[in-house]
């Protein structure tokens, strides 16, 4: 069983990087728009306090937490637009530190599950690990949205390993969620870390290949860009089309961004 000491921290200092990045913003930036359609910044805090207090409860109460996933499969492309929304129209300050107060319980619970609890999600259920690794992705991604806003450029870290992984390990997932088949044959992914070294993922003898910076495959796992503007590059046709679809993030399939020339 994997320690999950290390994403616990890395969460907590990729959820530090981002506060330092809004936490003195004017109430002017707070409502500034993002990439993200008709949301603001104070949306994409808003939503990351919103699911925050999701993986809280159920870690804390799966009952209660079930009732919210019916919630959430009656209205299952909107439910995240109406949680960011009644989130933005608090005042900023309040906002900031709801999202701050829920991201430390969150931390606390987490830290506090017995070794192999396992909680209910809005897909399969989640370890400890699992689910600090969902919640890192989901910082990372809607900071950079954010960054983007502020016109902020991010120096990528290491951390990017663990959204590495999710993306990776949701490929048949992205094939299943637009009803396609995903492919049996195995697929290698080899990644140059911001350090420089190697990230590696599936046999080495396989036939087909994605392979780039880490930063880019995370961009384009996350649909923060589109694919015609990193440099991910794939052998072979499964693999060609994953990079087409791919998604780190539960939910319906995204639309993605469009290419910059487009934009």
């Amino acid at each position: 069983m994997s320690d999950p000491t290390v994403v616990l921290d890395d969460l907590r200092s990729e959820s530090d990087e981002l506060d330092r990045l809004v936490g003195e913003l004017s109430a002017d930036d707070w409502a500034r728009p993002t990439p993200a359609p008709r949301w603001s910044i104070a949306h994409q805090i808003a939503h990351l306090a919103w699911t925050d207090a999701a993986a809280l409860l159920a870690v804390t109460d799966a009952e209660a937490f079930a009732v919210e996933t019916e919630k959430a499969f009656a209205a299952p492309y909107s439910f995240v637009d109406e949680g960011a929304e009644q989130g933005a129209a608090q005042p900023p300050a309040e906002l900031l530190a709801r999202w701050r107060e829920g991201r430390e319980q969150l931390q606390k619970a987490l830290r506090a599950a017995p070794a192999g609890s396992r909680f209910p999600w809005y897909g399969p259920p989640m370890s400890v690990a699992s689910t600090a690794t969902g919640r890192l992705m989901e910082t990372w991604a809607h900071g950079q949205d954010i960054a983007d806003a502020l016109g902020a450029v991010r120096e990528p870290t290491d951390r990017l390993r663990h959204v590495a992984y999710i993306g990776v390990r949701a490929r048949d997932y992205a094939f299943g969620v637009r009803s396609l088949t995903p492919p049996t044959a195995p697929i290698r992914v080899e990644l140059t870390a911001p350090g420089g070294e190697m990230w590696t993922y599936g046999p080495a003898e396989a036939e087909q290949k994605v392979s780039g910076p880490a930063l880019d495959f995370c961009l384009l796992v996350t649909q923060r860009a589109h694919r015609a503007d990193l440099a991910v590059r794939a052998e072979g046709e499964d693999a060609d089309r994953w990079l087409d679809i791919a998604q780190a993030f539960a939910g319906p399939a995204g639309p993605g961004r469009a290419p910059k020339e487009a934009r």
